[in-house]
């Protein structure tokens, strides 16, 4: 045991209380020692203030040593049987009073088994630990988390000892502060023959038909044959057996360059009994340029617009809304894309949100055309393609309209739980935002039986119906045929302009109807069915053949991302409104771009897509009803256009034959057309203090003010945040997740004039999936760093600390309370003084006394009594004990006047006094 102090400095507060005292005794004109018996208490408070304003602790030592078991769990120990054998070894040897826990780590540490006493060690690992990394730092300082602050302790590390993450040296100095010691027990890293890329080196930057070299760097810790595959934009190019040699192999070979534009390169590489697959792939992106290429997204007959785009000497690629790519590169390729009367019902959410990052932030262009299938026909309300789009799908004039009547028929049974009924509530609230307040709407839930969520009525509160429909929660089973006759009631009395049923489902039905004869009747009442099949289960037979029977669509859903489209889709196409079908001809507005091409005017066209310009765009052509016919406007990097026609003549009537169709099409698609910069930055990726850096460098070396953009493969926005560290260098940190990313640069220089540069690199794979073997220098240097060492066995586990644990306890509150009782003990000597204060305390002692003394003189007065005269016996009346009564005298009785009681009874040394007098006047009468 022993005393500590936090603030020690505080004891020469001492120094000025002495003096204070001192000053007291000498300027004191007390009494006798009256003045150094307050002079030593005020002493003894001032040091006991002093000493507990220094905070001092009382030491106590722990019984018991605090083991914490840390295990490798990345990928290169693989399985941790020998560490959990380990655990299992050194528990068994602890004592009643020693307590552990058990951690492990990866990239991330969790906990397997907390801090106790008494208890069986784990016997498997359950927590999710991230494989991909070995986080050395993160682990030891979720270790020592475990340990009880300002107590000692051990970690028993049990690894490889390679980091690929983290300084764990930067951990082990903290670790050193609070007597933590570490132990370590190397472990055997995974076994196995492995073939990996090691490097993937293509040119940056090409020409489109250059040859480009490639370099294939493959290291192997074995001899054997492997296959190296090679694929430019996702399709293969080339693939070779080779024989690979133990260690590094370099293979070149060369590819022409025949796409514009961003292009990844992916090298692949297969080998029989790999022991990591991680390690075998590679990516590289290069800036091919060329002539520029366009997408086409379209049906298989809407049109040839490839034709129309020869003149302007640009590349196609045309594809059906099935086939759009599900990455980000396969954007990136395109400098600009093209939808061409194009349902959103056919396209998931995660592919428009690729197409508006490609735009927003890398600046490839985007076109709609319209026809019955594009714009709010098509299903783009409130999606990412309407976000880039300079017009919104939603129109004004909606007074115009006819009266609509709609009811939604959702299933909400058990197997919809989850992602499915969240999209559901979501499509339906966006159908809400689509209708007026006038229009009347339903809205029936079933599982085995209906329940009516909004009653068919009209809307006259969306926000309080949106929230009806996102309260909705999943159920039991499925009936269908019972909700979709109550939804055909509700609308069938109804004196409406449309009246339209909308069935979504993802099972069958447990019961059957006559559906034709609902239907039928309906019919006759004007109502309309669309059916949609969610999922492998649904009975799409069924769904089908209501649609058919119902003068409705069927869509057979397999992505539940587009759910929202379809029911968007649905909403509009029950009004039958927003196709504009009087012949007009457009209002063309002054800009300078459009002027030369309509000097003389334009021709006639048949109908258009209504939906209201956004405030920011820019509308060359206008309709006679004021809605836009051509709109254009920046978007993030990207400029997007929209011509609210068609292109096959239907629609846009005398346009087609129009003799400067073709110089209309090709001028508003090389509008939208990237401007590039020609100067590439050079982009460098490597590892920096376990930290992944992106580095970019410009050729010019001139700092100029810059503006960067990353995003993943998948479409994520990476948050990076790009500093300048020399002239013309930047860097910037990035995650730790390997994989593609795209970056954009865009730069603005002195004088206002925008550059943008756009690139790609690669985040390799970590060097967990590397066979390095164990390291166990770097487990000696932490080890030795803290007190530690290598454990031979695991009853060391648990042997005395070097700086044995403790606990402590503070005493300050003690102190003070000592400190205020000898206050009140100082006032008392002031007040009394020592003299006065003794002689109450001896008083207080002498009545005490003759408190109990009293009964015995009373005894001894009563005995006494009986030997003196009869008038010695009559005078004791007049004393304490029992008297003899006397016979009153009454001629002498007068009333006596009520006198107080006295406050006491008289003391016994009154009551002597008295009973003297008494008998001294009897004397002198005789």
């Amino acid at each position: 045991m022993g005393i500590e102090v936090k603030y020690p400095f505080l004891f020469l507060l001492l120094i000025p209380a002495v003096i204070i005292v001192f000053l007291f005794i000498r300027n004191h004109s007390g009494k006798g020692n009256e003045k150094f018996w307050i002079a030593g208490l005020r002493l003894i408070i001032f040091s006991l203030l002093i000493i507990a304003l220094t905070v001092p602790q009382v030491v106590l030592p722990v019984k018991g040593q605090t083991v914490v078991f840390l295990a490798d769990r990345s990928a290169s120990i693989g399985t941790n049987e020998e560490a959990l054998a380990w655990i299992e070894n050194s528990t068994s040897h602890r004592k009643n009073d020693d307590q552990f826990a058990v951690a492990a780590f990866g990239e991330n540490a969790v906990l397997e088994q907390n801090l106790g006493r008494n208890r069986e060690a784990i016997n498997e690992f359950n927590g999710v630990a991230e494989d991909s990394q070995s986080n050395l730092e993160a682990g030891l300082q979720f270790a020592a988390s475990l340990i009880p602050r300002e107590s000692s302790g051990r970690i028993v590390l049990m690894t490889d000892g390679n980091e690929t993450e983290g300084e764990s040296l930067e951990a082990a100095a903290v670790l050193t502060n609070r007597n933590i010691e570490i132990d370590h027990v190397p472990l055997k890293t995974t076994a196995g023959d492995d073939v990996s890329i090691s490097e993937l080196n293509v040119p940056p930057s090409l020409y489109l038909g250059e040859e480009a070299p490639i370099t294939i760097e493959v290291t192997s810790n074995v001899a054997k044959e492997a296959d190296i595959r090679l694929s430019v934009n996702h399709k293969e190019v080339l693939k070779e057996t080779v024989q690979v040699n133990e260690g590094k192999n370099v293979y070149t070979f060369t590819h022409k360059a025949d796409t514009a534009g961003l292009t990844v390169y992916k090298a692949e590489i297969a080998a029989d009994r790999d022991a990591y697959s991680e390690n075998n792939a590679l990516h590289s992106v290069v800036n091919v340029k060329g002539t520029p290429k366009v997408l086409i997204v379209q049906g298989e007959e809407a049109g040839d617009l490839a034709n129309l785009l020869k003149g302007s000497g640009l590349d196609t690629d045309i594809v059906i809304p099935e086939k759009l790519p599900t990455v980000l590169s396969g954007y990136l390729q395109y400098q600009s894309i093209i939808f061409n009367n194009v349902p959103a019902t056919v396209i998931s959410e995660q592919q428009m949100m690729l197409m508006e990052k490609a735009v927003k932030e890398f600046g490839t262009g985007f076109i709609m055309f319209g026809g019955e299938e594009s714009f709010g026909l098509g299903g783009y309300f409130k999606t990412p393609i309407e976000k880039l789009l300079p017009v919104d799908m939603d129109i004004k004039g909606k007074k115009e309209m006819p009266s609509l009547g709609l009811v939604l028929v959702m299933d909400r049974s058990g197997s919809m739980a989850g992602n499915k009924i969240e999209l559901a509530k979501e499509a339906a609230a966006r159908s809400v935002e689509l209708l007026r307040e006038e229009d009347t709407l339903g809205f029936i839930a079933f599982d085995d039986r209906p329940w009516e969520i909004l009653e068919t009525k009209p809307l006259k509160d969306k926000q309080k119906a949106i929230e009806k429909i996102k309260s909705i929660t999943p159920g039991g089973g499925t009936e269908i045929f019972t909700s979709l006759e109550q939804a055909y009631s509700e609308l069938e009395d109804l004196q409406l302009q449309r009246k339209h049923i909308i069935l979504l489902t993802d099972g069958q039905s447990a019961t059957n109807g006559d559906y034709e004869l609902l239907i039928e009747s309906g019919k006759e009442k004007n109502i309309t069915l669309s059916t949609v099949a969610l999922g492998q289960d649904a009975d799409r037979g069924l769904l089908e053949e209501l649609a058919g029977m119902g003068s409705g669509r069927f869509y057979d859903v397999t992505d539940s991302s587009v759910i929202p489209s379809i029911l968007s889709r649905e909403t509009v196409m029950a009004t039958r409104t927003y196709i504009e079908d009087k012949p007009f001809y457009p209002s063309i507005q002054p800009y300078p771009d459009w002027s030369s091409l309509f000097e003389k005017g334009v021709p006639e066209m048949n109908a258009y897509i209504a939906s209201t310009a956004k405030p920011r765009a820019q509308v060359p052509l206008l309709s006679e009803k004021k809605d836009p016919v051509l709109a254009e406007w920046q978007y993030g990097m990207g400029w997007t256009a929209a011509f609210t026609s068609d292109i096959s003549g239907k629609w846009s009537g005398e346009w087609a034959s129009w003799e400067k169709w073709p110089s209309f099409i090709n001028q508003l698609v090389t509008k939208t057309l990237p401007k590039y910069e020609s100067e590439p930055y050079r982009v460098d990726v490597e590892n920096k203090d376990g930290n992944t850096v992106l580095s970019l460098e410009s050729a010019a070396s001139i700092s100029l003010p810059i503006e960067t953009s990353i995003v993943s493969e998948t479409g994520e926005q990476i948050e990076a945040n790009m500093r300048l560290i020399a002239p013309g260098k930047y860097e910037a940190l990035m995650p730790e997740s390997a994989g593609m990313y795209f970056l954009n640069i865009k730069q603005t220089d002195h004088n206002g004039n925008v550059q943008v540069h756009q690139t790609g690199f690669t985040i390799p794979y970590s060097e967990e999936y590397l066979q390095k073997g164990t390291n166990k220098e770097h487990l000696k240097s932490l080890s030795k760093m803290t007190g530690g060492k290598e454990l031979a066995s695991g009853e060391e586990a648990f042997r005395p600390l070097k700086k044995p644990a403790s606990t402590k306890q503070p005493i300050s509150e003690w102190l003070l309370l000592a400190a205020f009782l000898l206050f009140f003990s100082e006032i008392a000597v002031r007040r009394f003084g020592l003299t006065g204060l003794a002689a109450g305390i001896l008083k207080k002692n002498r009545n005490k006394k003759e408190t109990t003394e009293a009964p015995m003189k009373i005894q001894n007065l009563k005995a006494s009594r009986e030997k003196h005269s009869p008038s010695m016996q009559k005078a004791g009346k007049l004393i304490g004990g029992n008297p003899v009564k006397e016979t009153p005298d009454k001629t002498k009785e007068k009333k006596k006047p009520n006198r107080p009681k006295p406050a006491a009874e008289p003391s016994l040394k009154e009551r002597e006094e008295r009973m003297k007098r008494l008998l001294e006047a009897k004397n002198r009468k005789k």
